[in-house]
């Protein structure tokens, strides 16, 4: 199947995510059209009017191709392998909306939520606090049995499940995330491994696959819009134009000494508490410098 590998597969992703075999893929990261209704934006906010696409359907039916396109990820994805969704909680009428609705119906195991604070409100109506976050699922195929999973290397894990990064504000696409987001979910899984395999059901102008593209692997996207398909090319084109933001990404990815190194060399003493609250100065300094 290496012909469908670093391509960009058009067409309904519900039809498209079917060609490709099962366990195939190593992680994915996508934001999908959150059905928010193209005409209920913010002032501050251009109405949400995809190309070639809706951005407002009945709710239940689109929670339904919700369920079933991550199911068809999970079946894609290998033992062990990871998804991230970028998602947002909603409101309909007074009701909320939780993506938790759906994804507690798929057969994806919900490992984290983590919080994309994007310090921008999309709405300034005051009917509740303004909405500045947006979340973003860790999902996991487990293997074997084993639902904890592997653990994250402390460079990554110290990122914390808060992801602070402002969105993207050049792209003539609609709704795209900041590269940031996909470049830190795949580095933090893949770390410096090569030659794995990324989706994004939902490529749009390939952020995703740019940021696939930048840590050395190989992509696999599925858009319905030959404008965004022409979109994302032409960024993958020129790839090393967001070599900035990937080296800056990146860069964030480190800590001086871990908590085992520490413990090894005889800082750790669990029932000395002067020696705890060392620990938790030393640890402070080793995250996030002096």
């Amino acid at each position: 199947m290496s012909e469908i590998l670093n391509t960009i597969l058009r067409g309904d992703t519900k039809i498209k995510l079917r060609e490709i075999p099962d366990n195939f893929v190593d992680i994915g990261v996508t934001s999908p059209p959150y059905n928010k209704g193209e005409k209920q934006k913010g002032w501050l906010v251009k109405n949400v009017e995809y190309d070639n696409a809706a951005d407002k359907r009945d709710e239940s039916a689109y929670q339904a191709e919700q369920i079933e396109v991550l199911n068809e990820l999970w079946r894609v994805t290998k033992e062990g392998g990871s998804f991230f969704y970028n998602h947002k909680t909603r409101w309909e009428r007074g009701k909320m909306i939780h993506p938790m609705e759906w994804l507690l119906k798929t057969k994806w195991e919900i490992k984290q939520e983590i919080v994309w604070d994007r310090a921008i409100a999309a709405n300034l109506r005051g009917w509740r606090f303004w909405q500045v976050e947006e979340r973003i699922y860790w999902l996991h195929k487990p293997k074997n049995g084993n639902l904890i999973g592997e653990e994250l290397i402390s460079k990554h894990a110290l990122m914390t499940s808060i992801w602070r990064f402002a969105p993207e504000q050049k792209s003539a696409h609609p709704a795209p995330f900041p590269l940031q987001l996909p470049l830190r979910a795949i580095y933090s899984i893949l770390d410096d491994n090569k030659d794995c395999v990324v989706i994004d059901p939902y490529s749009g102008s390939g952020t995703t696959l740019l940021a696939a593209k930048l840590l050395g692997h190989n992509y696999i996207g599925v858009e319905i819009s030959d404008t965004y398909i022409k979109m994302a090319e032409e960024r993958l084109a020129n790839y090393q134009s967001e070599t900035a933001v990937f080296k800056d990404e990146i860069a964030k990815h480190t800590v001086r000494e871990t908590f085992k190194e520490r413990k090894d060399r005889g800082v750790y003493h669990h029932h000395d508490k002067k020696k705890r609250s060392e620990l938790a100065e030393a640890s402070l300094r080793g995250l996030f410098g002096s």
